[in-house]
């Protein structure tokens, strides 16, 4: 997820996993010292992202969401939810691995990619656009689950709720039980708009604060995440989705989950570190499998895009 305007946190501040506290302008600007070059990619995501794929849109209740899938329809299902300010372009370096064996798609969320923007939002509202994307994109009747960071949310309730869909649930690195959200702001400004994209990709940084081990991953979600506005550049998602969004406490949700279930988590993640997941490992049905992968940080598939997917792919077997 991506917060380009929060303010620093000054030395007095108390650190949380979203507070902007460090000087490293390695954490802070990762991409400005490319001057708004593209760094070089290894072959394999560069083949990756240019894999053929359909982008579409279906309305839901009265907003158009974005869609984008791979794969053939009839091949088992596996719908992909992403987080927090991302959008459905940021699984296209992951996606073509596992459309081999399945029909993949990804949704963006209303409010952020290239779906439409709603005077509020909901975790229900998401539940429904997941299905709606499921059944327009021909996932079939039942169909497999994986949602990262904030789209673990949606992941857990489908799992819950619709047991006659959801084939199987994955979750990604989604702090349940621990209240770790981004900082909620009633009246947030509007986003800034930069001149240049060199400017505004300058301004990329991760939420919460991490490395960027692989800065090419970093470019192509930067990338994907502005859009041209007059006058320059600006983020796609909408800066007032958290002010007006319908908070939904969690935990008789996850007990009431009866599908298979897994949780992923990055080893180095301020949001899913040793303690929390010992309480997910509580909240979560008896038989959820467990996995960390070593070397990555909150935004796994950013980190370790690989290692996640021969995780997925072993889950999905």
């Amino acid at each position: 997820m991506a917060e380009p305007q929060q303010p620093d946190l000054s030395p007095t501040d108390e650190p949380t996993p979203y507070g902007i506290n460090s000087a490293d302008p390695h954490l802070m600007a990762p991409l400005a010292p490319l001057a708004g070059e593209t760094p070089d990619a290894p072959q394999w995501f560069r083949d990756s992202i240019a894999a053929p794929h359909e982008r579409d849109h279906i309305v839901v209740e009265g907003a158009a969401v974005e869609w984008l899938a791979w794969g053939a329809r009839g091949k088992p299902s596996l719908l992909l939810l992403h987080g927090n300010g991302a959008n459905a372009d940021w699984w296209r370096f992951i996606a073509p691995y596992l459309s081999g064996t399945h029909r993949v798609v990804a949704i963006s969320w209303s409010g952020m990619g290239g779906s439409d923007h709603r005077p509020g939002y909901s975790a229900d509202q998401f539940v429904r656009e997941a299905l709606a994307v499921a059944d327009a994109s021909g996932l079939g009747t039942r169909f497999a689950v994986a949602g990262h960071s904030f789209g673990g949310m949606p992941t857990a309730i489908l799992a819950a709720r619709h047991p006659d869909r959801i084939a199987q649930a994955i979750v990604i690195d989604t702090p349940f039980g621990d209240g770790r959200r981004p900082p909620k702001r009633d009246n947030p400004p509007p986003h800034r708009i930069y001149p240049t994209l060199a400017e505004a990709l300058a301004r990329f940084r991760w939420a919460p604060v991490q490395p960027s081990p692989n800065l090419y991953i970093t470019d192509f979600i930067a990338r994907t995440s502005l859009k041209p506005v007059e006058g320059g550049w600006t983020w796609k998602f909408d800066p007032w989705l958290w002010s007006r969004f319908e908070q939904l406490e969690l935990e008789d949700v996850l007990g009431a989950i009866a599908v298979p279930m897994a949780y992923i988590w990055g080893e180095q993640s301020v949001l899913a570190e040793h303690g929390i997941v010992k309480r997910i490992r509580e909240l979560l049905p008896a038989g959820t499998r467990f996995v960390g992968l070593p070397e990555a940080h909150h935004h796994v598939l950013a980190d370790q895009p690989l290692a996640l997917v021969a995780t997925l792919r072993s889950l999905l077997a």
